[in-house]
Order: structure tokens, then C-alpha cells, then sequence
């Protein structure tokens, strides 16, 4: 079949969407719709003639286009024609690396050192990134990292360049690992287990947007008779030996190293001109040890009170700011430019936390959008409150709301993020301004939707509906807006959370969140197998639903039956959650805590209804269904028939036996 004139009648209409057209060429520096015409007329997909024409009507709209030159909008991509031009360097590139350099490694150096000048670097990566390259661009630079690379004994001649293949791969790692995710630089599976030792760093110890390390963490903890030398080595300020240095064993060894550094100039045992000198020699050669450095002050000043972090800043800065003398190796203003650009990224969050200016050296890079976005010294409770506030009268999140509040979920953490939050929503009075918080909400809570529903179902409102003193805050309509919200995250986080499609950030998280949910909320996880057997069975045991004990299945459901893991945390919340709610409906005073759980309820019917996966109800005991009944706007067939599991034996007579109450 013949696409043209659907494809151009489709531009057509593209065309149209003149400031979204205007946006994308303002961020990719270009004309991106012209090169996009090109290509299609190239692959037989537009006439000629058509994307003349269609070409024609996007240059005449873009004459009215803003060209802001703003920090937000600057180029953030090199320009298009630039990276297609680079498309064959890199298959070059990758040629040359493949090669066998383990003789003369100075052929390989020059490549590298090459890409290194001006624009050059981020330019090559666009281009193996636009051409599904960058991850086999990636390992390439691992392997440079692989200390046994180089088949001839360590010379004086030989070991700075092995250095400075080091160095250069290291930073180049950093760089790809910010600008494009980490998740380009691991590896599948390698063999024998052996990770690389740059993936081992990454994951442990490089700081991230929104990674919280651990500044005890063993990776930071190596041999300590190493950690001994290399002190002694650095307070010295005698030159490294390039000959038998290990440099990878050196940048794991360096954290621990600047630790006890820290602590002697605390105690008054190194003066400041010393630290000078011990920074100079670590940021002197090769900078990637640094990077390491800083990445650990970094972890370690995130852990310390206001009035202790003084000199861990001044450490960060020290380690910032390039050395000029002449006893540095090759390509050492090439390297301090990226150097400074990873230092920036990595040190992004501590500095707006504690409010520190640090004048990285101008990378030439362009400044990162959203930067500095927290105004310094405000509470971060005022931020959130004031800019939930505009959010609100707005009636939509804007793209710069969106990364305060992801700053503020990372630094105030989950819990102080979701409580502040449902405060602002209860506080509401007004029914229309009730439910533009709840879908406001629902969409910033999307930030992390797992964590912030698992913070909400599991500990915010149990702690509403236990504590007699806040029972007001429940009242229609914001408590009713609360149900609703509580109900829409958790069918949003089951739905997802039982497609499996979790990232990697995620899946090491859930290990963790496991063995704390277990902790915290201890569910009777053994059923006595005979009543497990009696209650799937067919057999007519009326005893269980209406004898007085009721203790053995009081908080029995459908879960159990369908054998759902109770190890996973949603799950566990959820069941706890459903006890609760089954425990206020059965208890002899009832408030608006009753009233919040029938609104509860409601909603859950509303969305099972509208086809929402309703198998969040599958955590509600069945006892529950005849506490229901009970309660007016819930007493009817067809409720009843929503709520139970009609697939099971128990929930066909728990539901007969409602409906007959009825």
C-alpha cells in the first residue's frame, strides 16, 4: 500500500503543535522537523513534493519562535548535524579499542586523549547513543579499568600511561553513567561472578540523584594495612610511585584514607596547609582518585549535623579546584573539566541541602536545568507547603514543581513526605478543592508511587484511625478525599506492582523493604492447615461463619486462599490495613473513623466497577462482609456480590449467607 498521503496528512496535523515543535528545537538545536521530513523522504515514506511543502510552513512558523537563551533552555544536546557527522568516529573509535594495545598502549592513549578536548566528548557519546552504541562503548572503557590489560611488567616508561588510560576511563564511566543512567554500564552477567571493579564502585559508592549511601558501607572499608600506606603516602606528600601503584586498589582505598585524614584535622593533629597538600597530591595525577574521594565526603556529610560539616565542605572544595603546576600528567586540563563536571552533579544534593556555594571551575559544560532549585536556609516544610499551595491554585504540576517536590521526597525522605502532604489535604474544606488535591496528589505522588503508598497504607492511616484525637481531621470532605486517594494508590501500586515491571532501583529496594515490613507489621502467617483444607473445600461447615470464637478465621480471606506471598511488603500493608478497617466496623463506638472506613469501602466498590484491578479486596477477611451489610449504603445485593470472591467455595456461602441477611 501506498503511506504517503496518510504520512503527510498525519505531518499535517503535527504541525500544528507549534510551541511543542518549538520546544523540541529550542532543546535539541535545531530544526528537528526538517530532519525528520529528510529522513522519512529518504525511506520512501513522504514524496518529494510533500516535504518540500511541509518543510516550507515549518520554516515559516519557526520566524515566530522564542530563542531564549536562558540557563533552563540551554543547549542541552549538541546540535543534530554534528552528531550524525560523528556517527563514523565512533564505529572508528570502537575499532581502535578493539585492538590489541597490550604493547604499546601510547597508540590508545592519543585516541582517548583525543576525545577528551573541548565538545568532543559529549558529542561522541550522543552519537554511540544515537546509533545503540553507548553500551558496548561502555565496556570497552571497563576493560581499560581491568588492571591485568597490560601483558609487559610496569616501566617508568610505560606506567603513566597506564595511569592515564585509568584516569580516562574512570571519568569517562562517571561522565556516560550521569548524563546517560547507570543502568548503560552494567553488564548482564559476567562470568565466574567477577563484577568489574568500576560497576562495583558505581553501585556502592557513586552518589546519585536520589541515592542514599551508606558511609560505613564495606566497599568504603577496604584492607586497612593499604588504607595505612596510602595515609602515610598522602601526609608525606611524597610522589606516588606510578610504577607499582594499582589504582584501582588505590580509589577504593582513598575513602578510607581521607576518613582518617578528616579525623586528625578535627582533632587539630593536621593543619589546614597540610590538608592542602594532601588534596594536591590526590586530585594531582590522576583524578578519578578525587571523584572517589569526594564521592565518600559526599555520603559522609549527608550524615553529619549542620555545625559538624564545615570541614568536610571545605575538604569537597579543596578537592574541586584544579591544580596549576607543571608536574602533572598528559591531558590534565582536559580531564579536570570533566572532573568538575561529575564533582558538580555528585555534589548537587549536599550543597543545596546545606546551603554551601561552591564555585566548580566553568566546565564549558551547560549548566544543568532546574539547578539550585530550593531557595537556601528556608525550611523544607515552608518549600513543600508554599509550592503545594501554587500547585493548587495552578490546578496542575509544572515541570519545575515537579523536580522541587522530587528534591524534597529525596531529602526530607518518604514518610516526612507523605505526611506533610495528607496535611495540607485535610486541611482543605471546600469539596472541589478536595478533589483537585486528591488528583494533584495522586500525580506528584507518582514520583514513588510503591514507597509513598506503602508510607500512606501503612503508617499514616493506621495512625489517623487509631488515635481518638485526630478522628476530626476525618470529616467529610477531606476525609472523604483521603479515601479516595489512599483507595486509587493502592489498585495503582497493585496493578503495577503485579505486572513486575519494577526497575532496577526498585528491585534492590524491595529486598530491603521485605525484611522491614516483616518487622513491622508480624502477621499470623501459619494457618492451621485443617481449617485451610476445610474452608476450600465444598463441604458445608456452618460453624466456622457463625460460631461465637470467631478468633481462628476472623481475619481469614481470600488471600490466604489464593495463597498470596504475605513476605511481599504491599501485600503485608494491605492485609493489615483490611484488619483494621474489619476491627473499627465491628467495634461498639463507632465516629468519623467509621464513617472514613465506609467511604473507604465505597470508593473500592466504585473502582471495581469502573474495571480497576480490584484484587486489593482480596485482602479483606470475610468476616468483614456481614459488618458491611449493616451499615445503609453498602446494604445491597449487588455490593455484597462486588465485595466477595465468588470463585471460592467460602466467599459463594459468605455471600449467600449476606445476601439472605439482607
Amino acid at each position: 500500500q501506498d503511506f504517503t498521503e496518510d504520512v503527510n496528512c498525519a505531518f499535517e496535523f503535527l504541525l500544528k503543535l507549534i510551541p511543542l515543535l518549538d520546544k523540541v528545537d529550542q532543546r535539541c538545536n535545531c530544526n528537528c522537523m526538517s530532519q525528520l521530513l529528510q529522513e522519512c523522504s529518504k525511506q520512501g515514506l513522504l514524496s518529494e513534493a510533500n516535504m518540500t511543502n511541509l518543510i516550507a510552513k515549518r520554516a515559516a512558523d519557526r520566524e515566530h519562535a522564542p530563542h531564549l537563551k536562558s540557563a533552563e533552555n540551554a543547549n542541552i544536546q549538541p546540535n543534530p548535524g554534528l552528531i550524525l557527522r560523528a556517527e563514523p568516529t565512533v564505529t572508528n573509535i570502537l575499532k581502535t579499542m578493539d585492538a590489541d594495545h597490550s604493547k604499546s598502549p601510547e597508540g590508545l592513549l592519543g585516541v582517548l586523549g583525543h576525545m577528551l578536548s573541548g565538545k568532543s566528548l559529549d558529542l561522541l557519546l550522543a552519537a554511540a547513543a544515537a546509533t545503540g552504541k553507548l553500551k558496548s562503548f561502555a565496556r570497552k572503557f571497563i576493560k581499560l579499568e581491568v588492571p591485568t590489560l597490560f601483558v609487559s611488567p610496569s616501566s617508568a616508561k610505560t606506567a603513566p600511561v597506564r595511569a592515564l588510560l585509568f584516569d580516562i576511563s574512570f571519568l569517562m564511566l562517571c561522565h556516560v553513567a550521569q548524563t546517560y543512567g547507570s543502568e548503560v554500564i552494567l553488564s548482564e552477567s559476567s562470568p565466574a561472578g567477577e563484577v568489574p571493579f568500576f560497576e562495583t564502585w558505581m553501585l556502592a559508592c557513586m552518589p546519585e540523584e536520589g541515592k542514599i549511601l551508606n558511609p560505613d558501607h564495606p566497599c568504603f572499608r577496604p584492607d586497612s594495612t593499604k588504607v595505612e600506606t596510602l595515609v602515610a603516602l598522602l601526609n608525606n606528600s611524597s610522589e606516588m610511585k606510578l610504577v607499582q601503584t594499582k589504582w584501582h586498589e588505590v580509589c577504593l582505598s582513598i575513602s578510607a584514607a581521607i576518613l582518617e585524614i578528616l579525623n586528625a584535622w578535627e582533632n587539630s593533629v593536621l593543619t589546614f596547609e597540610s590538608i592542602q597538600k594532601i588534596t594536591d597530591s590526590i586530585k594531582g595525577k590522576v583524578c578519578s582518585m578525587a571523584v572517589c574521594a569526594v564521592a565518600w565526603l559526599v555520603a559522609h556529610v549527608r550524615m553529619l549535623g549542620l555545625d559538624e560539616r564545615e570541614k568536610s565542605l571545605q575538604m569537597i572544595r579543596q578537592l574541586a579546584t584544579p591544580l596549576y603546576s607543571d608536574n602533572t600528567l598528559q591531558f590534565y586540563n582536559e580531564r579536570v573539566v570533566i572532573m568538575s563536571s561529575i564533582l558538580e552533579h555528585m555534589c548537587a544534593d549536599v550543597l543545596q541541602q546545606t546551603a554551601t556555594q561552591i564555585k566548580f571551575p566553568s566546565t564549558g559544560m551547560d549548566t544543568i536545568p532546574y539547578w539550585n532549585l530550593l531557595p537556601p536556609k528556608k525550611p523544607i516544610k515552608e518549600v513543600l507547603t508554599s509550592v503545594f499551595t501554587k500547585v493548587m491554585e495552578k490546578g496542575w504540576v509544572d515541570s519545575r514543581s515537579i523536580h522541587i517536590f522530587d528534591t524534597l521526597l529525596h531529602m526530607g525522605g518518604v514518610y516526612w513526605f507523605c505526611n506533610n502532604l495528607v496535611k495540607e489535604l485535610l486541611k482543605e474544606t471546600r469539596k472541589e478543592h478536595t478533589l483537585r488535591a486528591v488528583e494533584l496528589l495522586y500525580a506528584i505522588f507518582c514520583l514513588d508511587m510503591q514507597q509513598l503508598t506503602l508510607t500512606l497504607l501503612g503508617h499514616i492511616l493506621p495512625n489517623l484511625l487509631t488515635d481518638s484525637s485526630k478522628w476530626h481531621t476525618l470529616m467529610d470532605p477531606p476525609g472523604k478525599a483521603l479515601a479516595k486517594l489512599s483507595v486509587w494508590c493502592a489498585l495503582s501500586s497493585y496493578s503495577f506492582h503485579n505486572k513486575g515491571q519494577a526497575s532496577a532501583r526498585q528491585k534492590k529496594r524491595h529486598r530491603e523493604d521485605i525484611e522491614d515490613y516483616i518487622s513491622l507489621f508480624p502477621l499470623e502467617d501459619t494457618q492451621p492447615s485443617k481449617l485451610m483444607r476445610l474452608l476450600s473445600s465444598n463441604e458445608e461447615d456452618s460453624n466456622i461463619l457463625s460460631s461465637p470464637n470467631r478468633s481462628m478465621s476472623s481475619s481469614l480471606s481470600a488471600s490466604q486462599l489464593h495463597t498470596v506471598s504475605m513476605r511481599d511488603p504491599l501485600n503485608r500493608v494491605l492485609a493489615n490495613l483490611f484488619l483494621l478497617i474489619s476491627s473499627i466496623l465491628g467495634a461498639k463506638t463507632a465516629g468519623t473513623h467509621t464513617q472514613f472506613v465506609q467511604w473507604f469501602m465505597e470508593e473500592c466498590v466504585d473502582c471495581l466497577e469502573q474495571g480497576s484491578c480490584g484484587s486489593i479486596l482480596q485482602f479483606m477477611p470475610f468476616t468483614m462482609v456481614s459488618e458491611l451489610v449493616k451499615v445503609s449504603t453498602m446494604s445491597s445485593p449487588r455490593i455484597v456480590l462486588a465485595i466477595t470472591d465468588l470463585s471460592l467455595p467460602l466467599g459463594r456461602r459468605v455471600a449467600a449467607k449476606a445476601i439472605a441477611a439482607l
